[in-house]
C-alpha cells in the first residue's frame, strides 16, 4: 500500500515534541510589524457609525434632567440613547445585579456613562457630546473606606474564615502587635483601550467583536440589554491588546453600547474609548484598609492572627465579593497559621466599580502578612538579639507532613516552599549581601539600601467552582492540517501558542500545521473568562481531550490498513510522530498523517471533535468557610535589592533573583516572558503607580502622563529568573502549572526591601510605609517619627500598638 513501507526520511523516532520547547508567539510577527489587527484596525463598513458616551461629571447626584435637543441637531448625529431607551435589562452584574447600564435617575461616579451617542464621524460625535446638558443635583459622595465604614455602606455580606481561637492565642502570646495596613489600587493601562464593534444580522441577530476576556459574559449581558435570547448574539474575540483582568467584565459596557446602536439603527457601530475616558470610567485594582493583630513567641512563630479586610469596591459589586474571598484565601501566603480569624467586607464608594486585576485580591492579602512578618522581626530585634525577617519567614513556613493545612481547610500538596526558599537563599548569596547592605547603611549618608526575600504560594482555579470548565473544538482537515477553537481568549499571554503546541504533539505534527481560530461563542458556548491563571489548564486540557478522540478514530482506521497489508495490529500499538502514523513495534509500517486523514474522509470517519474539561476540585463551602477551592498551588520566591536616595526618595531596584515552580513548562520562552512581565507589573503596583483622586472623586492620574507605570529603564539591570525543577503536577495538562498571575505577587519583595531599608534608619520610618512605596511616600516615611504622619498624607501604617516583655 502506498505510504506504508519504510522510507528513509523523517523517521517517527526523530520527532521532537513541541511541548517543552520555545517556539515564537503565534502573533509575534504581527505584533512587531503592526499587522496584528485589533478592534480599531478592522476595516470600516460604509454604513458604520462612530459610538461614544457622555460621562457623569460628578461622583454622586440625582439626575433632574437630560437635555438632548441641541445635540440631536448636530449634522451627522444619528442616535442618542439614555437608560429609558434600553429595550431590555437596565441593570447588570456578574455576581450581584446592581450596576446600571446607563445612569438612571442617579449618578454614582465620575465617568459613569449617561448618554450614548452614535454619529457618522468622530467630529460630529465630539460636537454632540459637548452639547448634551446634564442637570444633576450633587449629593455627598463616599470617597474613602473609612467613610463607608462610618456610614455602614457595604456591598455583599460579611465574610469570615477561622481556625482555632485566634483571640485567645494572641492574649496568651509572649508578644503582641497590632496595626493597620493600607494598599492603593492600580490602573490596568492595557495598550488597547476598551473597544467593541457590532454588526446587525438577519432577523435581529447581532455579532459583536469585543476586546474581552469573557465572550460568554459579554454575549449574555448584550442579549439581556437587547431583550433577546443568547442564541441571537454572537461574541467574537480575535485578540486583545492586553487585559490583566480589566477586560474580564469591564468590556461589557462598550459591547452593549455598540450592540444597542446597531440594533436601533440597523447599521454597524464601533466604540473605542479614548485613554482618558477609559481610565476615568473603568474599574481598577481594589484599595484595601486592613486592620491586623498578631501574637507570637520569642522565635517569631505566629501563635494567633486576626485580620480585618475592608476593600473599596466602588459604586457596584462587579467581582468585588469574589476578589475579597481570594484575599482571605491568600492572607496566609506561605505560612502556617495555627489560630487565625479572617474577616472581609467590601465597601461602597463613589468611584468606578473596582474589578479584577492580575492576582485578583491575592496580592492585597499577601502584602499585609509580609509586612506583619517584618514587624515581628523588628519587634524581636529591638528586644533580643538581631532577628532577620527571612528567619521569621522560615520558622512560619508550611510543613510537608504536618502544619500543612490552610485556614480554609485545604491540604497544601506538592509543597516545595522550603526547598525553593533555601535554594534561592543560597543562589542569591542572600545572607552575605544582607550583612553588606546593613553595614553600608550605617556608613553612607546619601544612599539607603534594602534587601528582602519573599516566598509565594498562589492557588490555581476559579474560586467559583462552576467556572472551572473549558471546551474546545478541533477540526482536522483531509490534508492533515488542524484548526482549533477554544473558549480561551488571547491577550498577548501566549495561550494560543501553548494550545497549538499541545495539539501538535497529540497528532505528532509540527506546530506550523495547527492554527488557533478566533474565539467565538458560536463555536464554544458557555465558556469561562480567561482569568484565574487557568486559561491553558482549562482550554488546553479540553483541546487535548478532543484530539485524543480524533486520534482514537484515526488509530482504528490505521489498524485496518495495517491489517490489510498483512500486519496484525491493535490501536494501542499505533503511534503519531514526525508527521507519520505508525506501528510502534515496527515503525517501518506507517502512513503519512495527511494521507491517513484523506483516507479517513473517504471512509467517512469523523475528523472533528469537541472536548470538554472540568477541573476535579471539591470546591469551597461559603456557609462554613471551609473547603478545597484550588486544584494546586504555584509556588516560588523572590529576593529584591533596592537603593534609595535619602534626600529625594528616588528608588532604584538594582537586583532581583526569582525562582518559581511552574511544573513542566509548555513553552519556556513564553513562560519566562510572563514571569518577568508579571513581576515588573507587580513592581509598578508596589512602587511608582499611584492613583490620585481629588476631593470630588475625579481621577487626576487619568493618562500615561500623570500615571507612572514601569518603563524599560525601571527593570532591574540584574534580573535573574529561573524555573524550579518540578515534575509532580501529574494531574494537570502536560504536567504544567499556571504562570499568569503568580509572578506579580513576587514583586512584593521589592516593597519589603524598601521597608527593610527604612527599618535600618528607624522602626518608626518602616512602620510609616504604605503601598505603593512612591518616592513621596518613602520621603514621608523617612521623616516620620512615632505615630501617624501629620503632613496630610493618605497613609496610616503607623497605627500600631505593641505589647511584650521589657527589653
Amino acid at each position: 500500500m502506498s505510504g506504508m513501507r519504510f522510507q528513509p526520511v523523517a523517521e517517527p523516532g526523530a520527532h521532537v515534541p513541541s511541548v517543552g520547547r520555545t517556539i515564537p508567539h503565534d502573533s509575534a510577527v504581527g505584533h512587531v510589524t503592526g499587522a496584528a489587527a485589533y478592534i480599531a484596525d478592522k476595516p470600516r463598513r460604509s454604513d458604520e457609525l462612530v459610538v461614544g458616551f457622555v460621562p457623569s461629571p460628578v461622583a454622586s447626584g440625582r439626575i433632574r434632567g437630560i437635555e438632548l435637543a441641541a445635540a440631536r441637531r448636530v449634522p451627522g448625529v444619528v442616535d442618542l440613547v439614555t437608560a429609558a431607551d434600553l429595550p431590555g435589562a437596565k441593570v447588570w452584574g456578574p455576581i450581584i445585579r446592581d450596576e446600571p447600564v446607563l445612569a438612571d435617575g442617579a449618578v454614582l461616579y465620575v465617568g459613569q456613562p449617561v448618554v450614548v451617542i452614535a454619529a457618522e464621524t468622530q467630529a460630529a460625535l465630539d460636537a454632540a457630546r459637548r452639547l448634551v446638558k446634564l442637570d444633576i443635583e450633587p449629593t455627598e459622595p463616599i470617597l474613602s473606606i473609612e467613610r463607608a465604614i462610618e456610614l455602614g455602606r457595604f456591598i455583599g455580606p460579611p465574610r469570615r474564615i477561622a481556625r482555632g481561637d485566634a483571640a485567645a492565642a494572641i492574649a496568651a502570646a509572649p508578644h503582641r502587635l497590632a496595626g493597620v495596613f493600607h494598599s492603593l489600587g492600580q490602573e490596568h493601562l492595557y495598550l488597547e483601550a476598551q473597544a467593541a464593534l457590532a454588526h446587525p444580522g438577519e432577523g435581529g441577530q447581532i455579532v459583536v467583536h469585543s476586546s474581552t476576556q469573557g465572550p460568554t459574559e459579554t454575549q449574555h449581558v448584550v442579549a439581556e440589554v437587547l431583550g433577546v435570547g443568547m442564541h441571537e448574539v454572537v461574541c467574537v474575540c480575535k485578540r486583545m491588546g492586553g487585559g490583566f483582568g480589566g477586560k474580564e467584565t469591564q468590556g461589557v459596557l462598550p459591547a452593549v453600547m455598540a450592540a444597542v446602536v446597531a440594533r436601533r439603527t440597523g447599521r454597524a457601530a464601533r466604540v473605542v474609548y479614548v485613554r482618558e475616558d477609559d481610565m476615568a470610567s473603568t474599574g481598577k485594582r481594589h484599595a484595601y484598609r486592613t486592620a491586623w493583630e498578631v501574637g507570637f513567641d520569642d522565635e517569631g512563630r505566629i501563635l494567633g492572627y486576626v485580620i480585618d479586610f475592608h476593600s473599596a469596591g466602588g459604586a457596584a459589586a462587579d467581582l468585588s465579593t469574589s476578589i475579597m474571598e481570594r484575599s482571605m484565601f491568600h492572607v496566609d501566603n506561605a505560612y502556617w497559621l495555627p489560630n487565625v480569624e479572617i474577616r472581609g467586607r467590601v465597601c461602597f464608594t463613589n468611584i468606578a466599580p473596582a474589578t479584577a486585576f492580575r492576582g485578583f485580591g491575592g496580592p492585597q492579602g499577601m502584602a499585609v502578612t509580609e509586612s506583619v512578618i517584618q514587624e515581628i522581626a523588628m519587634h524581636l530585634a529591638g528586644r533580643f538579639k538581631p532577628v532577620a525577617t527571612i528567619d521569621v519567614q522560615w520558622r512560619n513556613l508550611y510543613g510537608i507532613h504536618d502544619r500543612n493545612v490552610t485556614p480554609y481547610g485545604q491540604l497544601v500538596r506538592g509543597n516545595h516552599l522550603a526547598a525553593i526558599l533555601d535554594t534561592l537563599r543560597t543562589r542569591s548569596d542572600f545572607d552575605r549581601r544582607l550583612a553588606e547592605v546593613e553595614t553600608a547603611n550605617g556608613r553612607d549618608p546619601l544612599v539607603l539600601r534594602g534587601l528582602a526575600m519573599m516566598p509565594v504560594k498562589f492557588g490555581i482555579s476559579f474560586t467559583a467552582k462552576f467556572l472551572n470548565q473549558g471546551n474546545a473544538l478541533v477540526n482536522v482537515y483531509e490534508d492533515g492540517t488542524v484548526q482549533v477553537s477554544t473558549g480561551g481568549t488571547e491577550m498577548g499571554q501566549g495561550l494560543n501558542t501553548k494550545i497549538r503546541q499541545l495539539v501538535a504533539d497529540e497528532f505528532g505534527l509540527p506546530p506550523e500545521q495547527v492554527v488557533l481560530m478566533p474565539t467565538s461563542t458560536e463555536k464554544n458556548c458557555n465558556t469561562s473568562p480567561t482569568a484565574a491563571s487557568a486559561g491553558t489548564d482549562l482550554n488546553g486540557a479540553a483541546a487535548v481531550q478532543a484530539c485524543r478522540e480524533i486520534r482514537g478514530r484515526l488509530a482504528a482506521l490505521a489498524v485496518t490498513r495495517f491489517a490489510g497489508d498483512g500486519r496484525p495490529a491493535a490501536a494501542e500499538h499505533v503511534g503519531f510522530a514526525g508527521g507519520w502514523v505508525y506501528d510502534t513495534r515496527s515503525p517501518e509500517w506507517r502512513i503519512a498523517f495527511g494521507e491517513l486523514c484523506n483516507l479517513a474522509r473517504r471512509e467517512r470517519v469523523d475528523l472533528g471533535a469537541r472536548g470538554f474539561y472540568a477541573t476535579p476540585i471539591a470546591g469551597f463551602d461559603v456557609t462554613v468557610g471551609q473547603g478545597s477551592p484550588f486544584f494546586y498551588y504555584t509556588q516560588g520566591a523572590a529576593a529584591a535589592e533596592v537603593r534609595i536616595d535619602r534626600f529625594t526618595g528616588d528608588l532604584t531596584v538594582t537586583r532581583v533573583d526569582l525562582l518559581i515552580d511552574i511544573g513542566r513548562s509548555i513553552n519556556p520562552g513564553v513562560d519566562r516572558g510572563q514571569v518577568i512581565g508579571g513581576f515588573v507589573q507587580g513592581m509598578g503596583w508596589v512602587t511608582g503607580e499611584c492613583l490620585v483622586y481629588d476631593e470630588r472623586g475625579r481621577l487626576l492620574s487619568d493618562s500615561p502622563t500623570t500615571y507612572k507605570i514601569p518603563a524599560a529603564s525601571d527593570v532591574p539591570a540584574d534580573f535573574r529568573c529561573e524555573f524550579f525543577p518540578n515534575d509532580d503536577n501529574v494531574e494537570n495538562v502536560a504536567r504544567s502549572k499556571a504562570v499568569g498571575e503568580p509572578p506579580l505577587m513576587h514583586a512584593i519583595a521589592v516593597w519589603s526591601a524598601v521597608k527593610h531599608a527604612l527599618a535600618t534608619v528607624s522602626p518608626a520610618a518602616a512602620r510609616r510605609l504604605c503601598l505603593p512605596a512612591t518616592n513621596e511616600e518613602i520621603l514621608r516615611a523617612l521623616h516620620a517619627s512615632t505615630g501617624p504622619a501629620a503632613d496630610g498624607g493618605w497613609a496610616h501604617s503607623a497605627e500600631m500598638r505593641s505589647w511584650g516583655p521589657a527589653r
